[in-house]
């Protein structure tokens, strides 16, 4: 498989998002996950996304047993900052150094291993300023425990601020044909060298073609998603309706027009993106890394860019904490 260069770390071209075999989107399986992970990394891909929130350390488990007779062979990414504990409506984000390194040995601890490959800051943080969580990762890297630091959802002014202490490798933020908010700081990673992560890039499964809000299972998260209700459901099942029609005369799937789309525009953008798609299924993965060969003509670029432009509704959950912008299940 193709291999991206970030500062500092080698990643496969496509990612996989684990969240989803934890919990958020319907029933999950152990064993089924497991299998999927382990499919992944036999189809090339060696980036693995996480957090400590996912599962309240379920996820983090689950992918450090999948994958520990590969360990030196992936990029472990996991994340730390978004504190659940005293639930999840009075969730707020942490970025203190003693939280930070509780964290960490925490994930670490989960993850079956001695370091993290990629450490992210769930979101800005609340409670310190961003430079002291910044100096305790730093920390964690000086002392061997994690290799690089990565940032989720921020502005230009907290990224540069952040990497004025330490050098950050990535910054993961949603990205997709319908939801380009991060465009609004490509010019900051373009210049401080900095990669894009893109979760959900098939807009939270929209895009893929398969997802009917009307069926979504009872302990889907997305139920409360202002794009999956009501007439904004409607108006998006047409647009995606659009999008298939597209897909079709392409010859490819819409999970694979979806991800040819964001890989492209790393060289729009000028910066280096990895998609990172999540699915419980060794089927997707395979249909998403067969993604990898299509590539979209300047027409059907062109055919595509007004999307995002006719989304309805919000692309935040209606769960939010009051450090930024997040989905109902507080991820990346």
């Amino acid at each position: 498989m193709q291999q991206i260069q970030m500062n500092g770390l080698t990643v496969s071209a496509l990612g996989l998002g684990c969240m989803g075999m934890s919990e958020h989107y319907g029933q999950t399986d152990w064993d089924v996950s497991t299998a999927t992970i382990q499919h992944a990394f036999d189809r090339g891909i060696t980036l693995y996304d996480t957090a400590d929130i996912y599962g309240s350390g379920h996820n983090e488990v689950l992918l450090g047993r999948a994958l520990h007779g590969h360990r030196d062979d992936v990029v472990l990414a996991t994340k730390f900052g978004v504190d659940r504990s005293s639930g999840d409506d009075r969730r707020s984000v942490r970025g203190d150094a003693a939280y930070v390194r509780r964290s960490c040995e925490a994930s670490l601890l989960r993850l079956g291993t001695d370091r993290i490959d990629l450490y992210y800051l769930h979101r800005p943080p609340q409670n310190v300023p961003i430079e002291e969580t910044i100096g305790a990762m730093a920390d964690l890297v000086d002392a061997g425990k994690v290799r690089c630091i990565g940032l989720c959802e921020i502005t230009s002014e907290q990224l540069r601020r952040a990497d004025s202490v330490h050098h950050v490798t990535a910054v993961q933020s949603e990205y997709s044909l319908w939801s380009r908010d991060v465009e609004d700081v490509a010019a900051t990673l373009r210049e401080l060298g900095v990669g894009l992560v893109a979760y959900s890039p098939l807009g939270r499964g929209f895009l893929s073609g398969r997802t009917d809000p009307h069926l979504l299972a009872a302990s889907d998260s997305r139920r409360d998603h202002p794009r999956f209700q009501g007439e904004n459901a409607a108006v998006n099942t047409d647009l995606v309706a659009r999008f298939s029609a597209i897909a079709r005369r392409l010859g490819v799937t819409p999970a694979q027009l979806a991800l040819a789309w964001v890989r492209q525009r790393s060289s729009t953008l000028g910066v280096p993106i990895v998609p990172i798609p999540g699915t419980r299924r060794s089927a997707r993965v395979d249909e998403n890394v067969e993604a990898l060969d299509v590539c979209l003509d300047g027409a059907t670029l062109d055919e595509l860019d007004p999307f995002v432009r006719l989304v309805a509704g919000s692309r935040n959950g209606a769960l939010q904490h009051t450090g930024g912008a997040t989905s109902p299940e507080g991820r990346p």
